[in-house]
């Protein structure tokens, strides 16, 4: 049996492992021209140690992590749910007032600071999971099925345009699509690439305008393009909550099992899929086809896996676990200043670094940045309540400031 308290530890420390875990894959996106996030052959080293990272980070963390952070947006949504209508507050005005300030932070970090915001996308998506907060479980895993099935259905024209296109390569609208879906998973040309480094080693202004020109439809986009994985996440997020796989409340045998099925399902047609890649020399249509299509009913096996892993392996009151676990109640705070770091570090406003490390040097300021999180989370939350950006959230979503320093109740 766990405690109130347990619960409570149990889903920030998978959160904090989650928000640790999505640096991995952003932080390529951060020093490097896009398509360098799916294909390693378009920029940052496609061999040695820098292909071996590559395939690392696809076969075990690749969108298993930004998954599992989805996993624990719906389950927190549920948490502030119940806790507004234990204290006979209005529930909806509540989480629709979080929402629409998270859409705010979102589309602030989206225009101004980094390309690769998410919280836009879960502020819409998250309007729309609050009409499932009462359905049962069995029904909230359903509707996310068939949620998939309806993305799948949209990634897998992908590829089939990409194979129509090369039918008719004088055609001006096919030659638009591949070179968009170049520029995101192929090999752009020398040129491009350059253009890219120029661009974001210049001025803020210089890049925010670009990236507004290219984003300020993004929310919108977003929502069609891939809004249906984010909101089946959040229920299968928000149906391991109510049966208490992300609460701790299993027996141990029972996360054993669905982490070893969660792993046999999903890392072996992982690994079949970087080699197909790689055999190809990570050819367009075959790396959109793997990181499309061929993951989205594999991911959400490997995010299952990966929650109850880190709770088998968590230890409450463990030193480790506490920090995690801190840096998790903080993830918000943790997220966005990943960003400021990271865009100070590689744009040209900062050091500018943009362009200039190769996929494994580029791993050294993820464990910086982890070091971080793990040394200020905790003595931030021994004298706050909440982290910085949590409570100015919660301020603003209530209308009120809020009680900043921690209580003896606290």
């Amino acid at each position: 049996m766990t405690t109130a308290t347990d619960r409570f530890v149990t889903l920030d420390t998978v959160r904090g492992v989650a928000v640790m875990g999505i640096l991995l894959l952003n932080i390529i996106a951060f020093a490097m021209p896009a398509p360098a996030y799916y294909n390693p052959a378009a920029y940052g080293g496609s061999s040695g140690a820098d292909l071996a990272i590559w395939l690392f980070n696809f076969v075990l963390f690749d969108g298993k992590m930004r998954g599992l952070f989805s996993f624990l947006f719906g389950a927190s949504t549920l948490l502030v749910i119940d806790g507004a209508s234990a204290k006979g507050e209005n529930a909806a005005i509540i989480h629709y007032s979080r929402m629409i300030w998270l859409l705010v932070f979102g589309l602030v970090h989206l225009w101004l600071i980094w390309w690769g915001d998410i919280l836009n996308n879960y502020a819409i998506i998250g309007m729309i999971a609050f009409l499932f907060r009462d359905a049962r479980p069995r029904t909230m895993v359903l509707v996310g099925t068939v949620l998939l099935i309806v993305q799948a259905m949209i990634v897998t024209m992908l590829p089939l345009m990409l194979q129509a296109a090369q039918g008719q390569p004088a055609d001006p609208s096919m030659h638009e699509m591949v070179e968009g879906l170049t520029h995101g998973f192929g090999k752009p040309s020398d040129a491009w690439l350059a253009e890219q480094v120029t661009l974001h080693r210049g001025s803020w202004l210089d890049i925010a305008t670009d990236r507004f020109s290219e984003a300020r439809f993004g929310p919108i986009t977003g929502l069609f393009q891939y809004g249906w994985e984010t909101l089946a996440y959040m229920l299968f997020g928000m149906a391991a909550f109510r049966t208490g796989l992300l609460t701790g409340a299993w027996e141990r045998r029972r996360y054993v099992r669905w982490a070893a099925i969660g792993f046999a399902v999903s890392l072996p047609i992982y690994g079949l899929l970087a080699a197909w890649m790689i055999a190809s020399d990570f050819a367009l249509v075959t790396v959109v086809t793997a990181v499309m299509p061929a993951t989205t009913f594999l991911r959400p096996f490997a995010i299952l896996a990966w929650a109850c892993l880190i709770i088998l392996l968590m230890r409450p009151g463990g030193p480790l676990t506490t920090r995690v676990a801190a840096a998790g109640r903080m993830a918000f705070s943790n997220y966005l200043g990943t960003s400021l770091i990271c865009t100070t570090l590689f744009y040209g406003y900062g050091l500018g670094w943009y362009g200039d490390l190769s996929r494994a040097t580029v791993y050294l300021v993820v464990l910086a940045i982890w070091a971080l999180m793990l040394l200020w989370s905790k003595p931030w939350l021994e004298r706050f309540a909440y982290g910085p950006l949590e409570w100015l959230w919660r301020s603003l979503a209530r209308g009120k400031i809020q009680p900043m320093r921690r209580t003896a109740q606290q």
